[in-house]
């Protein structure tokens, strides 16, 4: 007699709709967040481009994390329909290209307080990308879809 054991996973088989405004929802809601402590502490969010001073406000970090989340989670979860692999692939480039963008961050004239929170935010990007399209190649999974 063999027994077949599964673990059970911690992500949640999500659908399409879901797969893309979830993680885009978290992402925002934990960069406003740190955006809020940061404030609280001081941090000025302020850069020097040309020779005028900018501030990154609120609705700032809102369009900056959602604009690339939406776009970069729609398309992979577009392709899913005709290549289900796609989604592995999504969150390694999605996490990376989170990641490297930290660099652009680090070229702004943003002092050391604000690229730190900034760069963080960045950082919150990745498990929601991850959990985001694990739960979708999950429920993929489960449909008999995914590769």
């Amino acid at each position: 007699m063999t027994t077949t054991s599964t673990t059970p996973s911690r992500v949640p088989a999500l659908s399409r709709p879901v797969a893309v405004l979830g993680p885009t929802v978290a992402a925002v809601v934990a960069n406003l967040i740190i955006w809020a402590i940061a404030k609280a502490a001081g941090v000025n969010f302020e850069a020097t481009n040309n020779g005028e001073v900018g501030e990154v406000p609120a609705s700032g970090i809102v369009f900056i994390t959602a604009a690339p989340m939406l776009v970069g989670l729609t398309v992979a979860v577009l392709l899913a329909y005709r290549w289900p692999g796609i989604l592995r692939v999504a969150e390694i480039v999605g996490s990376v290209l989170a990641i490297l963008t930290i660099g652009l961050t680090i070229a702004a004239d943003f002092d050391l307080s604000s690229t730190i929170a900034l760069a963080l935010m960045h950082v919150t990007l990745v498990p929601a990308i991850v959990i985001g399209l694990e739960g979708l190649r999950r429920k993929l999974a489960e449909q008999g879809k995914a590769a």
